[in-house]
């Protein structure tokens, strides 16, 4: 018999804490995960669930809008906010008990509270502790915001999918994903939304023609984009807050909100007393096998800074039970080529390479572009673009990077990341025979390449 309580001890109970402490169970060994929260993480919780729910509800104002070129007459529609709330709000519940259910029917203990790392084996929750041969530590991110005068009247994205009501006006702080995909909500939901951000464009680190591509489409939907720009300070105001742009300028609004950054969530972990080591970013360092420098001690997921996405930190905890309690002592989890998406709108999906990324790794690349009107909108009269883009190594003529810009990118991203895994060329692209009419099938028709500048 151990001499210690349980052989995996897990703090937190999200996507990342839930996979590795059921794998675990089901392998044999005792586990118990702790959560201050309810059990699901950010995902579920406060993350791509709910959010991407809140994206299919602001889309219909478009699809009403556009049902009438297809001979269709829709009433005046009114969006009941308080109702889209109650009912997402069911569906986390729902999913909240699916994960409880896990948990619980792979034999792992929920412990409720928030753990305190003690010492290399012991974690102290709810104000007992307990023993574990290995604690793992998957407590993810959580938002920040910069110090500014007024900052105290700024949401970020925890608070805005739990608003009250809707604001009439709204402004945005920042130009990554998780701003873009607010804006595209709240200004479909039929709020006035201006976004703030402090570089030339949105979304830096991805490729370069998607972002271009992507803000022009927002601003055709009403989204103002201020672009250069920060924010000195807010002031509330009687029935609205004022911001101080550092041109002078005064903006004024009904919400402010913040999507300027996330770090990982470590505040309170005790990790200073078992002498975990944090990166200067304040991420936990972990090696191949996400062990820190402290022999019992492991952590996956966003709380490690390494590529925060929810399917990752699954495959995080799959290789490391592997490692912990299978035949697998090295199951490492490829990180090139892992196909993401933005929920914007229109959405993006990508995977590979930026063409920027490519020539600095490669040197010179083959760039091929489509853009286009979708089918559908021959008929609704809508002025939005389809853009594509494929990146070609020439020398051994395998595809590096694909992006694209368009309904339902997401799904098809997911089909060409496999492509991608399997060292796809250009060649084997060009004999693939497309699905007729479709949007995807320009991703195997493509055959011009993009000139040289």
């Amino acid at each position: 018999m151990s001499d210690y309580d349980y052989d995996l001890l897990t703090i937190g109970a999200g996507s990342g804490g839930v996979r590795a402490s059921r794998m675990a169970a089901q392998k044999g060994a005792r586990v118990a995960v702790c959560e201050e929260d309810r059990v699901g993480g950010t995902c579920v919780l406060r993350g791509c669930v709910p959010k991407k729910l809140l994206v299919y509800a602001s889309e219909f104002a478009s699809e009403f809008s556009d049902a009438e070129g297809f001979g269709w007459t829709v009433p005046k529609a009114h969006m009941d906010w308080p109702k889209l709330m109650e009912t997402k709000d069911k569906e986390l519940t729902r999913l909240n008990g699916i994960y409880n259910n896990i948990l619980s029917s792979n034999g792992v203990e929920t412990i409720l509270g928030r753990g305190t790392i003690i010492d290399d084996h012991t974690v102290e929750i709810a104000g007992k502790r307990y023993t574990a041969k290995n604690i793992l530590i998957a407590v993810g991110g959580w938002p920040t915001m910069p110090k500014l005068p007024g900052i105290e009247h700024a949401i970020t994205s925890n608070e805005a999918l739990e608003l009250p009501e809707l604001p009439r006006r709204m402004v945005i702080v920042g130009g990554g994903y998780i701003a873009v995909e607010f804006a595209g909500i709240f200004a479909g939901l039929g709020v006035e939304v201006t976004e703030i951000i402090r570089a030339d464009r949105l979304l830096r680190g991805f490729d370069d023609d998607l972002r271009s591509e992507l803000e022009r489409e927002m601003v055709k939907r009403g989204i103002n984009v201020l672009s250069s720009t920060t924010v000195e300070s807010i002031t509330k105001k009687e029935n609205h807050y004022e911001l101080t742009l550092g041109s002078g300028e005064v903006l004024e609004t009904d919400c402010v909100m913040y999507a300027t950054g996330r770090k990982p969530k470590v505040a309170g972990l005790g990790l200073e007393n078992a002498g975990v080591e944090l990166s200067d970013k304040g991420a936990i360092k972990v090696n191949q096998n996400y062990q820190t420098n402290v022999d019992s001690i492991y952590a996956v997921g966003d709380v490690t800074d390494r590529v925060c996405l929810t399917p990752v930190a699954l495959a995080e905890g799959q290789a490391l039970v592997n490692h912990l309690f299978g035949d697998e002592k090295n199951a490492d989890v490829d990180y090139e080529n892992i196909a993401s998406a933005v929920f914007s709108q229109p959405p993006l999906g990508t995977v590979g390479l930026t063409e920027a990324q490519a020539q600095e790794r490669y040197g010179k690349v083959d760039v091929y572009t489509s853009g286009f009107k979708a089918l559908k909108h021959t008929l609704t009269g809508r002025d939005e673009r389809t853009f594509m883009k494929l990146i070609v190594e020439p020398k051994s003529d395998k595809v590096i990077g694909v992006h694209m810009m368009g309904p339902d990118a997401a799904e098809i991203m997911q089909g060409i990341g496999i492509a991608l895994k399997c060292g796809a060329t250009k060649a084997q692209f060009d004999a693939t025979i497309g699905i007729h009419p479709s949007a995807a099938e320009e991703f195997v028709t493509m055959r011009e390449k993009r000139p040289e500048e």
